[in-house]
């Protein structure tokens, strides 16, 4: 029978008014074994029935959830050692055992995809000839050499820049692109022939930018937005491993469109859930910007685990009210990219909210960008589907009033902090 007299078992149980340095009298612990699941408690001197009081049912309590082990005297310590050793060795197969499964399903389900689409693709093109435009151009490049890659941009020195040098000067001037990339500003010697199209022109200035080539654009061309997943393009451009997701509600189509980008550094995942994808991507540059205020402003860490975690609600309640699946929204598209745009320092929506609860003003800041952050122009568009779909959002709503320079960022903490206590849905 064993004897426990170590106090400080007892102080994690010990209630707030039974310090362990306030315990005036010798304490006795003794558990029996595993057919008496209970500890015996012997205080001396026994007058002291106020502690059995206090101690007895915290014990019990204990006990109940961990129950205890047989005897010391009653184990063999070589059994013991031998029988934790057996149960590591179990552990360590079932671990392999299951790795070994999830290899041989992946290489089953690889050996049945048919390479077909990237066979026949012939010419890609990319619109746009930012960051992310180049670097996806440069991902394309790579899956074969033997396929043209056009980029279609506006400004005449890249377009030099990457047909002389193979750089793109202006956003990754010491990155060399593939010899199978070219440029052009010309619109219809671009689209010509091209069997995919991917749109990397920001959003707000999409609407003129499609209009001004709509006439070069064959109906059948098959147009990817690249609102991605979480990643970046610099490390896009490095060759580190990245995951993006392609939405379609056609099935064929984000299948090929999967074929043709899919690469052992590039993993697709595919989705019918056009509305969660476009919203999560939109409505997570607009919380980026708070997160970075919340950084700029020194407010610590417990402020920005609340701010992100309610800005992830408002983005669900309002991607749920426009039809969005749950699924969307917990996936790369969504917790996904909500985490890489609004804790890395490389998130241009964060460096524009950082610098802004630095005290930095908005047109100063833009300015001094030679990158769109594109928060900066949704967040009011986020607030007029808001108010249509009747959904409160305070944390993106101060964003939009914030950009506006109706509201300051301090006036803001002060006013989400004063909101009702409700209950958290």
């Amino acid at each position: 029978m064993a004897t426990v007299s170590e106090l400080k078992f007892l102080s994690p149980i010990l209630t707030p008014n039974t310090q362990p340095h306030h315990f005036p009298h010798t304490l006795k612990l003794k558990f029996y074994s595993k057919k008496t699941p209970f500890f015996s408690i012997s205080l001396l001197p026994s007058k002291t029935q106020q502690w059995q009081k206090v101690l007895r049912p915290c014990l019990a309590a204990e006990v109940a959830d961990f129950p205890p082990s047989s005897d010391d005297s009653e184990q063999n310590p070589e059994k013991v050692a031998a029988a934790a050793a057996q149960e590591k060795k179990d552990r360590r197969k079932a671990v392999r055992i299951a790795w070994e499964k999830l290899v041989r399903w992946s290489r089953s389900w690889r050996s049945k995809t048919r390479p077909d689409v990237l066979q026949r693709t012939q010419k890609v093109v990319v619109l746009g000839g930012g960051s992310f435009g180049t670097a996806m151009a440069v991902h394309v490049a790579d899956r074969k050499a033997e396929m043209e890659v056009n980029m279609l941009v506006r400004d005449p020195q890249v377009c030099q820049s990457i047909n002389e040098n193979h750089f793109n000067c202006k956003y990754f001037p010491n990155h060399k692109l593939p010899d199978n990339l070219t440029a052009t500003t010309d619109a219809k010697s671009a689209l010509q022939g091209a069997d995919f199209c991917l749109h990397a022109v920001p959003v707000q200035f999409t609407g003129s930018f499609l209009e001004s080539i709509v006439d070069y654009v064959d109906p059948a061309l098959p147009f990817i937005s690249l609102s991605k997943g979480p990643s970046f393009a610099s490390e896009l451009m490095d060759k580190l491993p990245t995951a993006m997701v392609v939405a379609s509600r056609d099935k064929k189509l984000v299948n090929e469109v999967q074929q043709l980008l899919t690469s052992e550094r590039l993993r697709i995942n595919t989705s019918s859930d056009v509305t969660g994808v476009e919203i999560a991507g939109a409505l997570k540059n607009v919380l980026a910007i708070a997160a970075g205020i919340v950084e700029g402003m020194n407010l610590g860490n417990n402020s920005m685990a609340a701010l992100v975690a309610q800005g992830c609600s408002e983005i669900r309640w309002l991607a749920k009210k426009m039809g969005a699946k749950s699924a969307t929204l917990t996936g790369l598209s969504g917790t996904g990219d909500i985490m890489l745009t609004c804790f890395v320092s490389l998130s241009r929506n964060r460096t524009v909210g950082v610098r802004l609860g630095s005290g930095e003003r908005l047109e100063d800041i833009l300015s001094s960008m030679n990158q769109v952050a594109e928060g900066v122009a949704t967040a009011g568009a986020v607030i007029a589907l808001a108010q249509k779909y009747n959904v409160k959002m305070p944390v993106l709503t101060a964003v939009a009033r914030i950009i506006d320079n109706e509201l300051t960022p301090q006036a803001a903490v002060l006013e989400l902090m004063s909101l009702p206590q409700v209950e958290e849905v």
